[in-house]
Order: C-alpha cells, then sequence, then structure tokens
C-alpha cells in the first residue's frame, strides 16, 4: 500500500516571520568587543547569540536591528554594514515557521551593557576573537568570519 499523505486537518499550517539584529562592537578600547545576550534553555543551559527580534509595523529591518540590540543589549549603535540573513524552520504553536532574519553589523555609540531586557538572562562584552567559540549556533558562528573584513573597511569609531 502506498505512503498516504497526511489528512488537510493533520498539516501544519505555515507561518513567515522576519526578524533582524546583529552584532555591535565597541572599538574604543584596547580591543574590539562584540556584544553577546545569553538565554537559558529549557535544560539551563546558557546559549550565547546574537540579539534579534521582530520587524514592527512598518520598520525596515536596519531600524529593528539597532531597536533589539539596544532593547536586549543596552546598547545603541548605528548600523555600519549588512552581515548576512539566516533562514531557517521550526514548528511552535501548532504552525510550522519560516523565521528569516536580517543581521548588520553595528558600532556602538552610547548605553550601558544590561541585561534588563525580560527576554535576555545574561549579556557580555565578549572579544572579538572569541565570538565564534562563544555563539552557541553554527549560523551565527558563521556570519562572525565577515566582521574583520567589513570592520577593516570602516574606519569610523564611537563618538
Amino acid at each position: 500500500m502506498p505512503p498516504s499523505s497526511p489528512s488537510p486537518s493533520k498539516r501544519l499550517r505555515t507561518v513567515s516571520e522576519v526578524s533582524a539584529g546583529g552584532l555591535v562592537v565597541d572599538r574604543g578600547g584596547p580591543i574590539a568587543q562584540g556584544a553577546l545576550i545569553g538565554r537559558l534553555d529549557r535544560r539551563g543551559r546558557l546559549l550565547w547569540s546574537l540579539p534579534k527580534g521582530h520587524l514592527e509595523a512598518g520598520e525596515t529591518a536596519e531600524d529593528a536591528a539597532i531597536r533589539e540590540v539596544e532593547e536586549e543589549t543596552g546598547i545603541r549603535g548605528h548600523v555600519l554594514s549588512k552581515l548576512g540573513v539566516i533562514d531557517f524552520w521550526f514548528v511552535a504553536g501548532g504552525a510550522r515557521i519560516h523565521k528569516t532574519v536580517h543581521h548588520f553589523l553595528l558600532e556602538a555609540e552610547s548605553g550601558e551593557l544590561s541585561d534588563a531586557d525580560i527576554e535576555v538572562d545574561e549579556v557580555a562584552w565578549v572579544p572579538l576573537a572569541e565570538l565564534p567559540e562563544r555563539l552557541a549556533y553554527d549560523t551565527e558562528r558563521k556570519l562572525m568570519a565577515k566582521v574583520p573584513e567589513q570592520l577593516s573597511t570602516t574606519t569610523e569609531q564611537a563618538p
């Protein structure tokens, strides 16, 4: 007997979500650092990642990245360049979700590192060379390979 496809009532609905965020860097000290956020997973492990979140109505990906980075790290920055796009699928709430996340490289302008956002358990400045080993997700680690070249092409420094 041939395999049957799931009945229409058993199929998950598909939802598309778009988010933005990125790496905010501080080049004002002796070594350049990037701000990461830590979130506890279901098993209580702290997983480090780049700050990110959903675009609000009428918001560009760049504007959402600036807002989300500031909300989740306490650091206000401006966009230097685009790092890349990550997209993936997951299932939640009875839906199959296709998530697209636009990542940007930002230069820190102001603020203090803070884990005040309810969605964040910890925040940390991490030397740029240590970012790949600290990040929990392979897709974000791959984006870090672009950072040194992109920083070398911009001479902007935080005010």
